[in-house]
């Protein structure tokens, strides 16, 4: 259910994140540009990783039931929001 971003589509999005930072008057740098690009594109991989996995335990929920879901059906879908949306609150609870 989740998609990858490619690296073209995380480098195109670090480098909007950190024009949007340069043109903050607010926002102060100690590193040098590309520093804080990789660190941003460092950030956004995380952030997929996290969901990717969050996406695959809830898809191994659905799949452990003892009666067969077929995937993409109202009730796979419902079933998947629900766990992922476990995972999510599981992951904030964890967080705190």
């Amino acid at each position: 259910m989740s998609q990858r971003l490619s690296r073209e589509k995380i480098n195109f999005l670090s480098k909007q994140i950190l024009n949007q930072l340069f043109e903050n008057d607010e926002v102060e740098f100690f590193d040098e540009p590309n520093e804080i690009r990789l660190s941003i594109v460092k950030s956004i991989e995380e952030e997929i990783n996290l969901y990717s996995l969050i996406d695959k335990k809830a898809t191994e929920k659905i799949q452990s039931q003892k009666k067969a879901i077929e995937e993409g059906s109202r009730e796979w879908e419902i079933l998947y929001r629900k766990y992922y949306n476990e995972e999510i609150t599981k992951l904030g609870k964890f967080l705190e």
